[in-house]
C-alpha cells in the first residue's frame, strides 16, 4: 500500500508530499471527539508549515483524510512532530442557542453553516425536536443532545463524522462492513462486561411546573435487576413538552442491560472501517461465544513501511450488538 501525506505550505500555495519518520496514527471516536492525525516529519530548508495549514492523507489513490495542523513540536535533532484534526475540532467551540421546530439535522446544518464549516450529506432525521434552550455548551454537546433526543424518539442511532473534509451524518443500522474480526486476524483481544458506566435500572425524571408549583416526577425501574445489582438510577429533568414517563420508559429500555466492550488489537487494516460503522466479529469469550455485528466506537489506524493495522474499540449491550 502506497501512502502519501501531503501538507500544505504557510501561504497555502504549495503542497509537499512529506517524508514520513516512524508511523502515520489516524484515531476516530463515534461522539464527541474529531478525528486526529499524528505523525512526524524531518525539518529542512524547504518544509514551510505552521498551524492551520491543512493536512492531506492518500492511500493508494484514495482520500483518507484531510484535516488542519493544531500543534507542532519540535526537538534538538529536527525532528517535528504534528498533531492535525479534521473539521469536528472545530465543534468544540462552546455557544447558546434556543430552538423549536428543528430536527437534529437542520440544527447541525444551521450550526455548520454558522461555523463555516463544510457540508456533506446529511441524513434527513425527521424527528422534530421538543423546543429546548442550551447554554454555554460546546457544539458537540449542543448536536449530541438533539442524536440522543432522536434516538429516545424514533429508536434510530445517528452518527456524526467528517469524510475527507465533509461533513456527513449517517443512520448506523445500514453502516455495516462486510469484514470478519477474528482471533486469527488480530494480534490480541480484551473482552469487558460491566455494569459500571452508562447502565441503569432505575431512571427518575422530574419537571419543575410553573403553573401549580409543584415538581412532577416520573420514575420506572426494573425491580429484578435492582434486586441483582443495587439501585443505578439515571436522573434528568425534562422540558415542558415532553412526555415524562414516555420518555422515562425509553430509557430504561436502551440503559437497564450490561454494556460489554471488546477492544482489538492489531487487526489487519482497512479504511472502511471507521467509528460508527460495524463490523462482523467471531470470538470465544468464555462466557459466550460471539459471532454478530459489533459497533466500532473508536478505530485508530496505523500505517507504516506500506503496513496498515488498526486497534478498536467495540461495543454493544445485552447479547451484543445485532
Amino acid at each position: 500500500m502506497e501512502i502519501q501525506l501531503f501538507l500544505d505550505s504557510s501561504q497555502g500555495d504549495i503542497a509537499y508530499e512529506a517524508v514520513v519518520v516512524g508511523e502515520i496514527e489516524w484515531s476516530i471516536e463515534r461522539a464527541g471527539v474529531p478525528g486526529k492525525l499524528s505523525f512526524s516529519v524531518v525539518q529542512d530548508e524547504v518544509l514551510q508549515i505552521e498551524e492551520g495549514n491543512a493536512v492531506r492523507v492518500v492511500a493508494d489513490g484514495e482520500n483518507i483524510f484531510f484535516g488542519y495542523i493544531f500543534t507542532i513540536k519540535r526537538d534538538k535533532n529536527k525532528k517535528v512532530s504534528i498533531t492535525a484534526y479534521d473539521q469536528l475540532r472545530y465543534l468544540n467551540n462552546k455557544d447558546s442557542c434556543l430552538y423549536e421546530n428543528e430536527t437534529a439535522s437542520s440544527l447541525l446544518t444551521k450550526i455548520a453553516q454558522d461555523y463555516q464549516l463544510k457540508i456533506g450529506k446529511i441524513e434527513d432525521t425527521h424527528f422534530i425536536l421538543p423546543q429546548k434552550s442550551e447554554t454555554n455548551l460546546s457544539l458537540f454537546d449542543i448536536i449530541q443532545n438533539a442524536l440522543d433526543q432522536t434516538l429516545l424518539g424514533t429508536g434510530i442511532l445517528y452518527c456524526l463524522y467528517d469524510d475527507f473534509g465533509s461533513l456527513m451524518l449517517r443512520k448506523l443500522e445500514d453502516w455495516k462492513i462486510p469484514i470478519l474480526i477474528e482471533k486469527e486476524t488480530s494480534q490480541d483481544f480484551e473482552y469487558t462486561s460491566s455494569i459500571d458506566t452508562d447502565v441503569y435500572n432505575q431512571i427518575k425524571l422530574t419537571y419543575d411546573n410553573g403553573e401549580t408549583g409543584t415538581r412532577e416526577v416520573y420514575l420506572t425501574k426494573n425491580s429484578e435487576d435492582i434486586q441483582r445489582w443495587g439501585v443505578l438510577q439515571y436522573y434528568d429533568t425534562i422540558e415542558e413538552q415532553e412526555n415524562g414517563q414516555e420518555k422515562a420508559d425509553k430509557l430504561l429500555e436502551l440503559y437497564d442491560t450490561k454494556l460489554k466492550t471488546i477492544k482489538i488489537k492489531g487487526a489487519f487494516g482497512d479504511f472502511r472501517v471507521r467509528a460508527g460503522a460495524s463490523v462482523i466479529v467471531s470470538l470465544d469469550l468464555t462466557d459466550t461465544k460471539l459471532e454478530n455485528y459489533m459497533l466500532c466506537e473508536k478505530v485508530t489506524h496505523k500505517f507504516s513501511n506500506s503496513q496498515h493495522t488498526m486497534d478498536l474499540t467495540l461495543k454493544g449491550r445485552g447479547e451484543f450488538y445485532g
